[in-house]
């Protein structure tokens, strides 16, 4: 408060006209109380108050500093710390140093008010959520597959962490497949793809994240991609293409969040069954989800469509579903009518009357159980036994003679053998490991017979 100058509010003054009207009777007191929206009681006090003139209706304490009020000096300090020797650090960062290392105890709102008071901008700028809509469920079953996978520690917090793999309908809620991993990967949802076709057919469209096992991340294009118009697909893409499958990408994973909430439940139940039941490894917790888990959770937690009617697309029976649910690979037939994929190479028997295949461009295919086949023209000319699968690595390949970026193409590195140098193995392929291989990520391989 300044000297000589009383600061008023609009309400104060309003309360002053009034009780000086009662004072020089011109207005009752009680008459003065309705006025006020005050009881007769209180109006009474406030009339005392007002006898001492207008500075009587004023709190006692207006003008004057707060008793906890930061001290000058001690802002000061913080504000020059704050733009010279911790000028990167956060506003809780910044609290924690002032403890420890200045003896200056403040808290962290203090610390904030005082920081942009003096125009010192958040290190970080904390957006407003986003206004989401919620999205309708469809109204068929078969519409819409939901799927996605779940690293956790599925087995307690003392084994170690795989990944759920998992796929739902849309429109009832329901689980159409789930099965344990050892990491989320291109083998596993075409398991998934694999036995909804199996039990249910093929759904009309599926709502995905971006795992680079189904959208390709990287912004490169070949010359090829370039004249087509269009970039290949992933391996899991191409097989949703061939099927005439829609794949739809979430943007963020509050999009997917039907699937997510499934994971979160769960996480709380599975897990909590999975202990009392003494399950710790992958082969027996698959065991027990497909011989009661999944039928009691859908009893449980499905719910029933809109409309009676199922869109499941029945699997045409000249369709081989399992070529089109394996890797692909294409890859040259040299002279010796060897094939050359990943630093493996797979010998190709004589065709029709001694035929050569030197020089084709076959299709190699690695099918989900591990295994081999090659194709010409649709036919097939050679298999191979089953050895591990990893995951697909797309790498550029050079063409010899030209260096410039944009006439290099990608290619898919195959898997080769995982048994350590001259250990034999039962499943080892009809193929010699020869030269370097990428590998995948380490513990990555699983093994043919993961999922029965």
């Amino acid at each position: 408060m300044e000297s000589g100058v009383i600061r008023i509010s609009q309400k104060e003054l309003h309360r002053y006209h009034v009780l000086k009207m009662v004072l020089e009777g011109k207005l009752s007191l009680s008459e003065a109380a309705v006025v006020l929206a005050v009881s007769y009681r209180h109006a009474k006090r406030l009339k005392k108050d007002a006898e001492n003139g207008i500075s009587g209706l004023v709190h006692g304490n207006r003008g004057r500093a707060p008793w906890n009020k930061t001290p000058d000096d001690v802002r000061r300090e913080v504000v020059g710390l704050s733009e010279s020797k911790y000028v990167n650090f956060n506003d809780c960062h910044f609290t924690q140093m002032l403890e420890k290392r200045e003896g200056l105890r403040l808290s962290d709102e203090t610390v904030r008010v005082i920081r942009r008071c003096e125009g010192i901008k958040p290190k970080q700028k904390r957006r407003p959520p986003k206004h989401r809509s919620r999205r309708p469920r469809k109204a068929a079953e078969g519409l819409m597959m939901l799927w996605d996978g779940s690293p956790h520690h599925w087995f307690g917090k003392d084994q170690p962490p795989c990944c759920a793999m998992v796929a739902m309908d849309d429109a009832r809620g329901s689980v159409l497949a789930l099965f344990f991993v050892e990491y989320e990967c291109s083998w596993g949802y075409f398991e998934l793809l694999r036995r909804v076709l199996r039990d249910y057919g093929i759904p009309g469209s599926v709502y995905q994240d971006r795992h680079s096992a189904l959208k390709r991340n990287d912004d490169f294009w070949s010359i090829e991609e370039e004249l087509a118009g269009r970039r290949d697909p992933t391996q899991v893409g191409s097989a949703l293409e061939k099927l005439g499958i829609e794949p739809i990408t979430a943007l963020s994973p509050q999009a997917k969040g039907r699937v997510e909430r499934l994971f979160r439940t769960l996480q709380d139940r599975l897990v909590a069954m999975l202990e009392l039941d003494g399950i710790t490894s992958i082969d027996q917790a698959n065991a027990y989800i497909e011989s009661s888990f999944i039928g009691e959770f859908n009893e449980k937690y499905s719910q029933a469509a809109s409309e009676s009617r199922s869109a499941w697309r029945k699997v045409p029976r000249n369709l081989d579903v399992d070529r089109v649910l394996s890797f692909r690979y294409d890859s040259s037939v040299a002279n010796d009518n060897a094939l050359r994929l990943g630093g493996m190479v797979i010998d190709i028997p004589p065709g029709p009357n001694k035929t050569s295949y030197a020089g084709v461009r076959a299709e190699v295919h690695q099918m989900l159980d591990g295994s081999w086949l090659v194709y010409y023209q649709d036919k097939l000319i050679a298999q191979a036994a089953a050895c591990p699968i990893a995951e697909p690595i797309r790498a550029r390949k050079r063409r010899k003679g030209v260096r410039a970026a944009h006439d290099s193409h990608w290619v898919y590195m195959a898997s080769a053998p995982s048994q350590a140098p001259g250990e034999e193995s039962a499943n080892a392929p009809a193929c010699t490991a020869r030269g370097s291989v990428r590998r995948a990520k380490p513990g990555g391989v699983i093994g043919a017979n993961r999922i029965a």
